[in-house]
């Protein structure tokens, strides 16, 4: 089995996965990733703040198809270990990042693959790559 480079490998956050699922105005940013061949990874994290706007904001049907997308993940959804946690909690404080955004950040980073976001609090950090 051949290991994926880090350019194989992505997480899109929560904000990502939003925008694509409900047609916002960077979908086709991030239409280009998750619909890419590279690896797709999904943090626990993401799982639990997508389903609960999509579900809060536009409706259990939405909040469904993510679920969907997430089981079809299997083994590339990646908890929140005890190693990614603690190194969250250092991230959050050098690169002043809220704490879901720094266990995402955390996480791809831990699992050296690029992170693909929107969000202006991960301009500038290796590895981010910025819709």
């Amino acid at each position: 089995m051949i290991t994926p480079s880090a350019s194989d490998r992505i997480v899109v956050d929560s904000a990502g996965w939003i925008e694509y699922l409900a047609g916002g105005p960077k979908a086709n940013g991030f239409a280009a990733y998750l619909d890419s061949q590279a690896v797709l990874l999904l943090p626990s994290i993401v799982v639990y703040k997508v389903l609960k706007k999509l579900y809060r904001e536009l409706g259990k049907g939405i909040a469904d198809v993510f679920m969907s997308h997430a089981f079809d993940l299997g083994n590339r959804l990646i908890p929140l270990t005890l190693q990614i946690a603690l190194k969250a909690s250092i991230v959050s404080l050098e690169d002043r990042l809220p704490m879901t955004d720094a266990i995402i950040y955390t996480t791809a980073s831990h699992e050296n693959a690029q992170l693909i976001t929107s969000d202006a609090h991960f301009a500038n950090l290796p590895g981010v790559v910025l819709i």
